[in-house]
């Protein structure tokens, strides 16, 4: 348990010591899929007396940060908890805000997203958000789609308990139709009603801020997810601090339920 809730304590900077070097991990193997709950944007906003959608603009460019270094470490997949479907719950003027990163971020960062050869995708539930931030991200989407290095996953209006009550859902419908019989319901089957049907499961969750829950993000998909959490705010995370992540995934021994 020790293991599985380490945090790294430290600044944004680690001292000497704490360096991990980009060589070294690169012996290792590396995640496959790397899912981020991208928390602290608010805490890091307040502690600087600056308002909270500074915070929301800093935590963008770190997004450009972390995207290029998992691109170059060879992360397939590289999923990160943009907006969740409580977050409607936020003052609206800082719900207006953050609908309106998305379309900064891939506009600004689009063409050096197709010249690394990223591929934008999205889940979550499209039919609330505004039209601006749909076109944004369907145009990524469009331009990106013959990429096959990194695949840049937003969830953007997602909740996994939604997702998965729309897989029972459509799964009911489907038996009822006849499209498909009960007793060949399995794990598979199942996962192929939800909004990652075509990724591999997290191998490494990474959850910034101290906060030490999921927060309804991905509850099937994380079942055997190594989780990393760390103090650091999500403007404050790094390069270094991602190495470190992987670092500690590549010590840990995934049994999967064996010995």
């Amino acid at each position: 348990m020790l293991n599985i809730l380490k945090k790294w304590k430290g600044t944004p900077q680690p001292s000497k010591e704490q360096i991990v070097n980009k060589e070294e991990i690169l012996k290792g193997e590396i995640p496959k899929h790397i899912a981020i709950i991208m928390d602290g944007n608010g805490r890091w906003a307040k502690k600087r007396a600056l308002p909270r959608m500074a915070g929301h603009h800093e935590g963008m460019k770190v997004v450009r940060k972390i995207t290029k270094q998992a691109n170059k470490l060879g992360v397939k997949v590289l999923t990160l908890y943009a907006f969740s479907t409580e977050n409607w719950k936020r003052p609206k003027i800082e719900v207006d805000y953050l609908m309106k990163l998305p379309e900064e971020f891939l506009t600004t960062y689009l063409p050096e997203l197709i010249e690394e050869n990223v591929q934008v995708r999205i889940m979550g539930d499209k039919k609330r958000l505004p039209s601006h931030t749909l076109n944004a991200v369907e145009k990524a989407m469009e331009q990106t789609k013959a990429n096959d290095g990194l695949i840049l996953n937003f969830a953007l209006n997602y909740g996994s308990r939604t997702e998965i009550i729309s897989a029972v859902q459509q799964i009911a419908q489907d038996v009822e139709a006849g499209n498909l019989e009960k007793d060949s319901i399995d794990e598979t089957v199942f996962s192929n009603y939800l909004m990652t049907q075509t990724l591999t499961d997290p191998d490494l969750l990474i959850r910034t801020s101290g906060e030490i829950r999921l927060s309804n993000f991905m509850l099937w998909q994380l079942a055997y997810t190594e989780f990393w959490f760390t103090d650091v705010l999500w403007p404050d995370f790094n390069e270094q601090c991602f190495l470190e992540a992987i670092y500690t995934y590549q010590q840990r021994g995934r049994r999967y339920g064996g010995i």
